[in-house]
């Protein structure tokens, strides 16, 4: 079984830190603290412009892809 990639991002309405899967980047999202909608954005991604494509989210989630597979090799083991 794979595991899910996750980043952290405060929710706009109630400031609580939220764990999102990487998959749902771009998307709209609920807050399990106070339901509000938002949409999942890295707030590292602003350097990538939204596009109509999608494509700078997906940029996005292989850098934070790639960033886990890194930590994940240069851990003692």
């Amino acid at each position: 079984m794979s595991q899910s990639t996750y980043f952290l991002q405060e929710c706009p309405t109630c400031g609580r830190n939220l764990r999102i899967r990487i998959a749902y980047l771009g998307r709209q999202v609920v807050c399990q603290h106070c339901n509000a909608n938002f949409e999942a954005c890295d707030p590292a991604s602003a350097a990538y412009p939204p596009d109509k494509s999608g494509l700078a989210i997906l940029k996005r989630a292989d850098e934070l892809l790639s960033t886990v597979e890194q930590q994940a090799r240069s851990r003692p083991r």
